[in-house]
This record gives structure tokens, C-alpha cells and sequence, in this order.
């Protein structure tokens, strides 16, 4: 009997705003290393941001884009322990030299020498994909693999809650209302803090009152009187920046109680103008938050594994590999998007 093998095929970026789907080239992964199956990948600002331009100097045309996933085990090469063909899994990207001053301090996940995968190197969307084995984090089968190309995302706003120190009771305000913000909202609900989410696009402002967060348009709320009389008069206790706004940076600094904290999110495409005299006058905190680390992913698995976060809701659209660049069009366009997927199967 005639068999027939399905062909794998890849999302190439060619430059200039031009994705190709090209064959599948798959990596045999050497010592160390894994080869996934990927399922589902999702699109972010960070692709969108290469799609555009951004970061060229670091890619190698045709590239391969994409981090946020979730897959199986399709190969373990030689020396890896503790993994076998067919686990579910979700890759944490990142790749750190293990010898610089971070590293060596034990922040690794802020390498001076990172390689983010997925920029530096090859990413996932595409049939085949191998990566380091220290990169994996195992997926419980209680979370479907579509939800769980999310937990990328997820850990990000684990992370950012974490250094923001939040906790139950806490007054926390989070400006900017893309896929982030909502979670970094969804993430602070879920440690019991009472929040406020700020965002211009009323679509989304919608989506997230129907997530049940409390959300609120800047350009229709006064959102310094509103935290003041959220908190009679004394303030937030933490502020997330998400919006990557000159807007958003004005407003952080209003917003805090006495002592205060502030976390910077976003990427600012330009540095932008800070009250520091706000800063000195309360004695506010600014902390920066990049990326995530081990314990941020395994608290995003934990998180979407219990069911309590409403993912699907999130999802605005899935597409099959051959329309990424219609699904980078549709977040350039924004409007009425939240999260794009993408089906590596198709």
C-alpha cells in the first residue's frame, strides 16, 4: 500500500513586509537539544515590530519568526534527560551565554549576551522546530495546546506582577489594554489586588469589562480623580506602564500613593518625558521588567492549567501558517484584535 508522508512548511520573512510559506527544513537536534512538533504559535508586538523593520541587523533573511508556542516532543537528541517523544511542551526562548555578570549573578534571563530565539535564532513558526532542552517547560495535559501557546505571554505578566511585588488588597493601576495589559490585569486579580486598567481603544476597554476587569477609557475618565477616589486620596500601590506611550509615561507618575511603585513594561520606540520631581516629591519606586524567568513560566502553567483566566476569550482569530502576513496585517491595523494565532499543522 502507498503511504504518504504530510509535507511541514514554514512562515519565511523575507524582508520588506513580505512573508513567504516555504518547506519545512527540519533541524536534527544534536547534543542538548529537542526537535518540536509545533501546534500553535501566536503573534506578538515583538514580530510585528520585525515585520516592520525593527531589530534587522539581528535577523538572517529568510528568517523564521515566532516564541509563543506550544507543541510535542518529536525528537530528543543525545544527552537529554527527562524528556521523550510525544510530551506536550512550551519553550521558554530565551538563550543566555552562562557567563557574564548577569548570568554569573543569577539573572541569566537578562544575559548581556541573549539570544532570544525566535529573533537571533530560528523561531516557531514551522512545522519542525529545535531548540535547547533547557528551554522546555512541561505542559499538564489538563491545558489544551491552543490555550497553552499563551503561556509565553502569561509568564511575562507573571513576571511583571512579581517584581511589582503586588499582593492581595493591593490598589494596582495598568495602562495600556493589548494582550499584556489585560493579562497583567487578569494576573493581579488573581493575587487578589483590586485594578483598574486604562486604554484608549474602546474595543478592547470592552473586552477586558468583559473579562471582568475594571477598564476605563483615559480619554473619557479622569483616571488621577478616579484612583484618588478608588483609594480616598491616597493612590495606587503599584502602577504597570504597558502602552509604551508618551501618554502613558506622563500619566504613570500621577497616579502612585506616597512611596509607591511603578513598573515600565513596555519598550518605548523613544525615550520618552518623566516627572522626576514626582518622583522625588513621593518617593516613588521604578522598576523595569523584561522578559520572564523558570519560576514566572511554571506560575503562567499553573495559572492557565486551573482554568481561573479566561483565555479563549483572548483569541480573536486563528489562521493557518500560509496567512501570517495576514494576521500581522490585521494587529498593524488594530482596531478589533486582541490575540492571533497561528495553526503550524495547516
Amino acid at each position: 500500500m502507498e503511504t504518504t508522508t504530510a509535507v511541514l512548511h514554514a512562515a519565511f520573512f523575507e524582508g520588506n513586509q513580505t512573508m513567504r510559506l516555504g518547506p519545512c527544513a527540519p533541524v536534527e537536534p544534536a547534543a542538548g537539544q529537542v526537535q518540536i512538533r509545533v501546534s500553535y504559535c501566536g503573534l506578538c508586538g515583538t514580530d510585528l515590530h520585525l515585520f516592520h523593520g525593527a531589530m534587522a541587523h539581528r535577523l538572517r533573511l529568510p528568517h523564521v519568526m515566532g516564541h509563543e508556542m506550544s507543541g510535542t516532543i518529536a525528537a530528543v537528541g543525545a544527552g537529554v534527560e527527562g524528556w521523550r517523544e510525544g510530551d506536550r511542551v512550551t519553550v521558554r526562548p530565551l538563550d543566555p551565554c552562562g557567563n557574564c555578570p548577569a548570568c554569573r549573578a543569577g539573572h541569566s534571563h537578562i544575559c548581556h549576551n541573549l539570544k532570544f530565539i525566535g529573533i537571533d535564532t530560528p523561531g516557531a513558526l514551522q512545522g519542525l522546530w529545535t531548540v535547547p532542552a533547557h528551554t522546555l517547560h512541561r505542559l499538564p495535559d489538563a491545558l489544551s495546546l491552543r490555550q497553552a501557546a499563551l503561556i509565553e505571554p502569561i509568564a511575562v505578566a507573571c513576571h511583571d506582577v512579581r517584581m511589582g511585588e503586588v499582593e492581595a488588597g493591593h490598589a494596582v493601576v495598568v495602562i495600556g489594554g493589548g494582550p499584556i495589559g489585560v493579562l497583567v490585569a487578569l494576573v493581579a486579580q488573581a493575587r487578589g489586588a483590586r485594578v483598574v486598567l486604562a486604554e484608549v481603544n474602546q474595543f478592547r476597554v470592552e473586552l477586558a469589562r468583559g473579562l471582568g476587569i475594571d477598564a476605563v477609557n483615559p480619554m473619557e475618565t479622569d483616571l488621577p480623580g478616579l484612583i484618588g477616589e478608588r483609594t480616598a486620596g491616597t493612590g495606587a500601590d503599584v502602577v504597570f506602564e504597558v502602552s509604551g506611550s508618551a501618554a502613558g509615561a506622563e500619566m504613570m507618575t500621577k497616579l502612585p500613593r506616597t512611596r509607591g511603585r511603578i513598573v515600565a513594561v513596555a519598550i518605548f520606540a523613544e525615550p520618552p518625558k518623566v516627572d522626576l520631581f514626582r518622583f522625588f516629591w513621593r518617593e516613588l519606586k521604578l522598576t523595569g521588567a523584561r522578559v520572564y524567568e523558570e519560576q514566572d513560566f511554571e506560575a503562567a502553567i499553573r495559572l492557565a492549567a486551573a482554568g481561573g483566566l479566561p483565555l479563549e476569550k483572548l483569541i480573536t482569530t486563528v489562521v493557518p501558517l500560509g496567512k501570517v502576513e495576514e494576521g500581522l496585517r490585521l494587529m498593524e491595523r488594530g482596531g478589533e484584535v486582541m490575540k492571533v494565532l497561528v495553526s503550524c499543522a495547516e
